[in-house]
C-alpha cells in the first residue's frame, strides 16, 4: 500500500510539472520552477513599450528645420524679455551657490 501511494504522488508531480511546462509553452510564459528572480519581466515590458509607441503618430515637427528655428527664436525672445525685467538666469558664477560661498 505504501509503495502504491508513493507511486501516485510521483505520477501526480510529474503530471503537474508537464502540465505547467505545456501551459508555459502554449501561452508564451517563462517557466521558473526554482522561483528565483528573473529579468524576464523587465525585458517583456520593454517589448510592450515599443508596441505602444507604435500606436502614436510620428512627430514631424522634430524634423522640420523651420519649426525648430521658430521654436528656438521663441525661446530666445522669452529669455530676452525675462532679462529686461530682471528675471533671467544669472551669469555663470553669480548664482545662489556662488553668493553663499563668498559670504
Amino acid at each position: 500500500m505504501a509503495t502504491e501511494g508513493r507511486l501516485k504522488n510521483i505520477v501526480a508531480i510529474v503530471a503537474t510539472t508537464r502540465l505547467t511546462e505545456a501551459r508555459a509553452k502554449i501561452f508564451g510564459h517563462v517557466l521558473n520552477p526554482t522561483g528565483q528572480k528573473s529579468p524576464h519581466k523587465i525585458l517583456w515590458e520593454k517589448l510592450i513599450s515599443d508596441k505602444v509607441a507604435g500606436w502614436y503618430p510620428y512627430d514631424i515637427k522634430k524634423d522640420d528645420p523651420l519649426v525648430m528655428a521658430r521654436q528656438e527664436q521663441e525661446r530666445l525672445s522669452k529669455f530676452e524679455m525675462l532679462k529686461r525685467r530682471g528675471k533671467g538666469p544669472p551669469k555663470k558664477g553669480q548664482g545662489k551657490r556662488a553668493t553663499k560661498r563668498s559670504k
